[in-house]
Order: C-alpha cells, then structure tokens, then sequence
C-alpha cells in the first residue's frame, strides 16, 4: 500500500471516528448544574474541550487504522469471506 493511500484511509477513520467519539463525555448545563444561556438547546455540552476531543478521536482513529492496516497485511478478512452468495443467502 502506497503512504499516500494510508494516509488517505487514516483521514477517513479519524473523520469517521469523530461521530464515535463526540457523544461520550458530554456533560450538559443541567448536568453540571450552572444556568443555561437563553436561547440554549437542553443537549448543548457545558464546555466543549476541542482539544481533549481531538486527541480520543487521534486515538481512535490510530487503533481503528492498525486494525484495517494489520487486516491488510495479514489477510485476516478477504473478500471471499464475506462472498454471501455462496452461503445460499440472497
């Protein structure tokens, strides 16, 4: 695999791993007990740590990644594994 194309998949598991980390760790106004802002939606975060995000969806991303790039190289799961039409399944 060219770098160029590890680091295109990287960029996708972290952009995806971005949806899989943003809802843990949230802690709303009521949560935290302070007041709400008028105009707040009830689910806005207290304080959102944009750094402290990006450094566990980082992390993600870098398992994720190992995962997919080990799979690659050792050929754990191929395609013919997840060939479906020679279990009879339509």
């Amino acid at each position: 695999m060219k770098w160029t194309s590890a680091l295109a998949i990287y960029i996708l598991f972290w952009a995806f791993s971005v949806f899989l980390v943003l809802p843990f760790g949230v802690r709303t106004a009521d949560e935290a007990g302070t007041a709400k802002i008028p105009g707040q939606a009830e689910s806005a975060p207290h304080i959102f740590l944009a750094g402290r995000t990006a450094w566990r969806v980082t992390i993600v991303a870098t398992i994720l990644f190992a995962l997919f790039y080990l799979n690659f190289v050792f050929g754990w799961v191929t395609t013919d594994m997840l060939d479906w039409t020679r279990w009879g399944v339509d």
